[in-house]
């Protein structure tokens, strides 16, 4: 990248992780000059390297929300590229198990916000054929859901990231972005690199940075208590089963999610090579910390158990943690996604992408083209 800062760029996009990869790969082309900016020595190292890997469907969240249309439509995007592009990937479908009378009036619910949000094929099942479906699998009933599955998340970056460097996108690691001003026609982005500062201006630029993108909404001059920007680190915690327990299930088992969605609750997943995991768990915290305290073994396998009872104390072990960028903070209402572009703010130009958690890995195919859209719109394409 040129030092000087008559340097101009048409697009920049901060963060490389699945969503900034997403985005970079749907804008670049043309003549277009389009930059990634990425302060960490690879690509989605952070949130995006550290989840369940699920393909979610789209069954929790409330009607005509962006969070909810974009995992929807990034759901059937996500299969269909997969597909196509031969991106690993296991359509082994969900299970939301029911324990009590009480939790089965909840699926109910949940059917019924699935089917108003478009999601195909849901259904309800009985104790009975729960058991037909997994015999290991302890329940009252469970909510089918057949388009969910698992992906090779890393794979689906590396996709994404040569997709944009084909169209001429150039990723920059290392590179932290640590001022942004208003400048003619654009910004003017100063960059940390390792061997000092460079400054350059750009026409659009957007901002994808994850756990900090919060901190580069208020670096271009938002007040972001204000604007209700401020970011919430919620930490998942995974234990990984071991053994011949590893084959109990055949699908993803979800409990029935607690209330406030600060989670959907420690569940079963499947991961692309097979292994079977457990969690993640949710709890606020102050900093980043990627370590998984052993010590919650006993927590995790309780909340397992009740629905996989053939679990035992020596079939778990830690296994990772990941971070989550909430909106909501501990107790809140859950929140949507922010993706918005700030001419209203007097910043145009400037396209904020703020608490993309979970289903953003779904979603991703499907938030590029919308984010796209603002993007030609804000140069006036």
């Amino acid at each position: 990248m040129a030092a000087e800062t008559s340097y101009r760029a048409d697009i920049t996009i901060v963060g490389a992780g699945v969503i900034g990869l997403a985005v970079a790969a749907q804008v670049a082309g043309g003549d277009r000059g389009v930059y990634v900016l990425e302060r960490n020595a690879g690509f989605g190292l952070e949130t995006s390297s550290r989840h369940s890997g699920v393909i979610h469907s789209g069954i929790y969240y409330p009607q005509g929300w962006l969070k909810t249309r974009m995992c929807v439509d990034g759901n059937r995007m996500l299969y269909q590229l997969c597909e196509r592009r031969g991106i690993g990937h296991r359509r082994l479908g969900k299970l939301v198990v029911a324990t009590s009378d009480d939790e089965t009036a909840e699926l109910e619910g949940l059917l019924e916000r699935g089917r108003r949000n478009g999601v195909e094929g849901l259904r309800l099942v009985s104790r009975r054929e729960l058991s037909r479906l997994e015999p290991h699998v302890a329940g009252v009933a469970a909510l089918v859901c057949p388009s969910s599955g698992v992906i090779d998340s890393h794979g689906l970056m590396g996709y994404y990231a040569t997709q944009a460097r084909e169209g001429g996108a150039r990723i920059v690691f290392g590179a932290e972005v640590v001022a942004i001003e208003r400048a003619d026609r654009g910004f003017l982005v100063t960059v940390a690199d390792g061997g000092g500062g460079l400054s350059f201006t750009t026409r659009a630029l957007v901002n994808c940075a994850g756990l900090y993108s919060d901190r580069v909404a208020q670096l271009a001059g938002i007040d972001v208590e204000g604007a209700g920007y401020r970011l919430h680190y919620c930490k998942g915690e995974y234990f990984s089963i071991g053994g011949g327990t590893g084959r109990l299930v055949q699908r993803l088992i979800y409990p029935v999610p607690p209330p406030h969605l600060a989670s959907v609750g420690i569940h079963i997943t499947i991961d692309i090579d097979g292994r079977v995991r457990l969690g993640p768990s949710a709890r606020y915290v102050d900093a980043i910390d990627y370590s998984c305290d052993a010590s919650q073994r006993q927590p995790f396998l309780d909340a397992a158990r009740r629905l996989l009872p053939a679990l035992g104390p020596d079939d778990i072990e830690p296994d990772m943690a990941g971070i989550r960028p909430k909106l909501q903070g501990p107790g809140d209402e859950i929140r949507d996604f922010v993706i918005k572009e700030e001419r209203a703010r007097g910043l145009p130009g400037l396209i904020n992408l703020i608490g993309i958690e979970s289903p953003g890995l779904t979603a991703s195919p499907a938030i590029a083209e919308y984010v796209a859209g603002l993007v030609a719109e804000s140069l006036g394409e």
